[in-house]
């Protein structure tokens, strides 16, 4: 194993693609929603505990995920639920692209590191929005690959294993707080970078991490 690599590793949805599933949800079932009568954030806030709920117990693929997410949020809003509803959810996410400043920090990146996504989704989902973001990386890891979603940390084990790295390689970058930062806090990582892209708190009982507000400053602060 060669212990001078160094590999950034990470979260793709909401990290480093525009994963605009509230909006798109709120469009497919828009024939539907009766605005004057449904809190619409509360539906969306419960559409997402669902799908971390979800992922917490065991694996089946993210696709069914959606689906079954999708329907216990309607059902518990009184809303109909449709198979063409999860469907439509599910033909959307391919379709995502990178937020503006991903892919010249990402170009940035790659002339010191190596480059990884480490995501909870299926391959075929994922493909897609890589190939969105016009640069290529060295490793796409999925849930599916690992057999698990994180927050477990099977899937980061699986990650490590598959890039030939000690958890003390990588820098780890995302997002998502429960899924991302929780559970890598105490995996030993040689640095982790939050994108705190919506102004959440955070929590000192997770530190040590670096924070950003986008992409843009991670080359810099990665000495690119």
């Amino acid at each position: 194993m060669d212990t001078m690599r160094e590999i950034v590793t990470f979260d793709a949805y909401a990290t480093l693609i525009n994963f605009e599933l509230g909006p798109t949800t709120l469009k497919v079932l828009e024939d539907r929603l009766d605005l004057d009568n449904l809190d619409v954030d509360e539906f969306l806030d419960d559409f997402r505990v669902m799908r971390f709920q979800a992922v917490l117990e065991a694996y089946r693929p993210y696709h069914e995920i959606l689906h079954s997410s999708l329907r216990n949020a309607m059902r518990l809003h009184g809303l109909e639920y449709r198979e063409s509803d999860g469907d439509a959810l599910v033909e959307a996410v391919p379709t995502f692209g990178p937020f503006p400043e991903v892919p010249d920090a990402l170009r940035a990146l790659k002339s010191r590191y190596e480059i990884a996504i480490i995501s909870n989704t299926d391959d075929n989902l994922i493909a897609r929005n890589v190939e969105n973001i016009g640069v290529e990386f060295d490793y796409v890891i999925t849930a599916q690959q690992a057999g698990a979603y994180k927050p477990d940390r099977q899937t980061f084990e699986h990650a490590f294993k598959t890039m030939g790295v000690e958890p003390s390689q990588v820098i780890h970058t995302a997002q998502g707080w429960e899924y991302d930062h929780i559970p890598t806090r105490d995996l030993g990582l040689k640095r982790r970078v939050w994108i705190n892209r919506y102004g959440r708190p955070g929590s000192a009982d997770y530190q040590p991490y670096d924070e950003l507000p986008d992409l843009s400053g991670l080359p810099k602060l990665l000495g690119c």
